[in-house]
């Protein structure tokens, strides 16, 4: 028995393969767009058998208002005109029920140039849509949690600086006012009360400037270098961005910054560290890096509220966050878009 020509063989085994997918939907329309050939994974995904489709047009597939739109021809002439066409939408199986397809028509032409039909890849892609549409909801609940936090926190730094400091700073002027009119052997005791009131004022300030810096907006390495100082840590801000962040952006980099540090002091068991602003890939790169013991196993999906907040108030905005941690360092990194024109 002679070999099977090589040719024929090639063409069979592609059949074969074309046939036996069943993650794609892999089918021939005819130039008028009838389906002329069905392969597992069309099946799969649409519930027709090739009895059922073969003969009918491709255009059973589309949801009605699209079809009254005439996005099915639609998408033939762009095929032919330009060599193929990819679009995700709305499909409709056997059943009636949607899906989402990422889809992709091509023309085929034959050797002697006149179109033959279209070739359609179809793919199911209604898990990723709807993953993504989570993702997508959860950005934007955690966007709107981080905005009302934001707002309290205003809020909160207001009413203590407007209220309670000036309250205590109208105590502090009168108890000195009255320490000048005691006999000496009364005037120690109400310096001494002075002195408690003057220390509850400046821990109050610490706390308003922790909750909402001032002028934040106006200069975030100054703003950072002071929540240095504030907190007794020692360390560097290199600042080599090409222009200051927008206030939104410049919050969340503080936000970030801060609860890095806050870590570095607790876990790090250090009271220094470095952080390094710069500008890439049209937007704002920044690094907190301390000099401690490192935090070897650190997993940053372990469930720490800390590090799952920094990562989140960083893709919140766009962007990512990454922690690593070894013997003598802990690296905080992350990226956020210049949303800016």
């Amino acid at each position: 028995m002679p070999d099977q020509d090589p040719l024929r063989e090639s063409e069979d085994l592609f059949r074969l393969l074309v046939q036996g997918v069943r993650d794609y939907g892999i089918f021939m329309l005819d130039p008028t767009g009838h389906v002329v050939s069905w392969n597992a994974g069309a099946e799969r995904i649409k519930g027709f058998t090739a009895d059922d489709i073969i003969g009918r047009h491709f255009s059973t597939f589309y949801p009605p208002e699209d079809v009254l739109a005439g996005k099915p021809g639609w998408e033939l002439e762009v095929a032919q005109a330009e060599g193929a066409l990819e679009d995700e939408g709305w499909r409709v199986r056997k059943d009636g029920t949607r899906f989402w397809a990422n889809v992709i028509i091509t023309a085929l032409y034959g050797d002697d140039g006149e179109l033959r039909g279209f070739g359609k890849v179809t793919r199911d892609m209604t898990e990723r849509r709807r993953a993504e549409q989570q993702l997508t909801d959860r950005r934007r609940l955690l966007a709107h949690l981080v905005e009302a936090q934001e707002q309290e926190r205003r809020r909160i730094a207001w009413d203590v600086h407007d209220d309670t400091i000036q309250a205590m700073v109208a105590v502090d002027m009168r108890l000195q006012l009255l320490a000048r009119k005691l006999p000496g052997e009364h005037r120690a005791t109400v310096e001494h009360l002075d002195e408690t009131v003057r220390d509850a004022i400046g821990r109050l300030r610490s706390l308003v400037y922790r909750v909402r810096p001032p002028g934040i907006e106006r200069g975030l390495r100054e703003s950072l270098l002071a929540y240095l100082t504030d907190t007794g840590m020692t360390g560097e801000v290199h600042d080599r961005l090409d222009r200051e962040p927008s206030a939104d952006a410049a919050v969340t980099i503080f936000r970030i910054c801060q609860e890095a540090l806050t870590n570095v002091r607790k876990h790090a068991r250090t009271g220094s560290a470095v952080i390094d602003m710069s500008t890439v890939d049209r937007g704002f790169l920044v690094t907190v890096t301390d000099n401690g013991v490192g935090l070897p196993a650190l997993d940053p999906n372990a469930g720490h509220f800390g590090l799952i907040e920094m990562r989140e108030r960083a893709e919140a905005a766009g962007g990512w966050c990454t922690v690593t941690g070894s013997a003598g360092s802990t690296v905080v990194e992350f990226w956020l878009p210049d949303v800016r024109p």
